[in-house]
């Protein structure tokens, strides 16, 4: 049986799920880190994501020895990545993933990155291998779900590429971990998502000291 299409991000209070865009060779080169935009990119950003640092599952992941803490945060992140057979995203976020990656990238599944140009693809330690998909969202999907096999596919990111995904009705549920903090701008989750076509119903929440999982299924109207 085919496996469950899915997204799973943290979000900002007021909707956000990045702060506001920046070249990505400005973020991850060595001169962009005096830049003041880059700075506070990735202020934001860490206050975004700090549920995530201190978690043993997120330490496991990249390599960066023992310790981190358990508990309901680190086994929801654990249950996230275990259930996910193969994983979709866009041409940007693959563009800063692959200066910010290790060598080892944190995916360890095949993963299809939609694009307008053609490549081979890009096999990295650790079973991760980067598939290059220039035909359209669908395509890629079928590609992803034959990969996955019986485990589930997750669109990975980033917002334009989820929107797309929702938009078209080929999103089966999704996760947000709502941190406590305020953007005011950045880049919103459901931008251009018509919100007439889609129904949700929750079926989870829960409040850790950081964040509040919510997950709900999704249906059209």
């Amino acid at each position: 049986m085919a496996g469950k299409v899915f997204f799973s991000v943290t979000m900002s209070l007021d909707g956000f799920m990045a702060p506001d865009a920046v070249p990505v060779e400005d973020v991850f080169s060595p001169g962009g880190q005096n830049d003041p935009r880059v700075q506070r990119w990735m202020a934001k950003w860490s206050e975004l994501q700090a549920w995530v640092f201190p978690l043993r599952f997120f330490r496991e992941n990249l390599n960066l020895g023992d310790g981190g803490e358990e508990g309901r945060d680190n086994d929801i992140a654990r249950e996230t990545f275990e259930r996910t057979g193969a994983s979709v995203m866009g041409r940007r976020m693959f563009d800063a993933g692959e200066l910010a990656w290790p060598e080892e990238a944190p995916f360890h599944t095949p993963v299809f990155v939609l694009t307008h140009t053609g490549r081979d693809p890009w096999e990295r330690p650790g079973g991760t291998t980067f598939h290059f998909v220039d035909d359209g969202i669908e395509s890629a999907l079928d590609q992803a779900r034959e990969a996955a096999g019986d485990r589930d596919v997750r669109i990975a990111g980033g917002a334009e590429t989820i929107q797309q995904y929702l938009d078209g009705g080929l999103i089966d549920e999704f996760s947000i971990a709502l941190a406590p903090v305020l953007f005011g701008t950045g880049i919103r989750l459901f931008d251009h998502v018509d919100p007439d076509r889609l129904a949700l119903d929750q079926t989870r929440a829960y409040a850790s000291s950081r964040v509040t999982h919510l997950t709900y299924t999704v249906g059209k109207r």
